[in-house]
């Protein structure tokens, strides 16, 4: 198991939403839920910010990055709709918390999939304002991405 866990509250939120579609090794560490090849998109991406990333070293050099840019005060428990396959999980969850411009309290609607134990796909669908205002716009997301902005 890695130290890398930069968001406690959301890899415990997937650990009580997915269960034993994860393998138990993960514990509530979000980078050990992944696959190597993992996914991940934001189909509602802000302008400043990337729309899709691909591979567990590219989740691991953006979840710090990210992580710094709110304090998380808690993450709701996860409504699930698991799908007749077993293999892909509807979330809706909340979360609240607040960045250097303001509050971050989101809704979200993610859709998992899980292969072998390990998330292989995740998208996240969410408000983008929310996380503008939080931050202070724009040109603040960007400079705090770096290399994790694709506009």
């Amino acid at each position: 198991m890695s130290d890398t866990n930069t968001i406690p509250s959301f890899g415990a939120m997937l650990r009580g939403a997915l269960g034993d579609a994860i393998i138990a090794d993960a514990g509530e560490n979000f980078l050990d839920m992944c696959d190597e090849e993992i996914v991940f998109e934001f189909p509602f991406k802000p302008e400043g910010s990337v729309r899709e990333l691909r591979g567990r070293a590219a989740m691991e050099a953006y979840l710090p990055k990210v992580g710094a840019l709110i304090t998380f005060e808690s993450m709701s428990p996860a409504i699930t709709h698991p799908s007749k396959d077993g293999e892909t999980f509807v979330l809706e969850f909340s979360c609240k918390g607040k960045g250097e411009a303001g509050r971050y309290d989101q809704n979200y609607i993610s859709v998992v999939q899980v292969r072998n134990g390990r998330i292989v796909q995740y998208r996240d669908y969410w408000n983008p304002l929310v996380l503008l205002n939080a931050v202070g716009g724009v040109e603040v997301l960007k400079s705090k991405l770096g290399d994790f902005v694709d506009d």
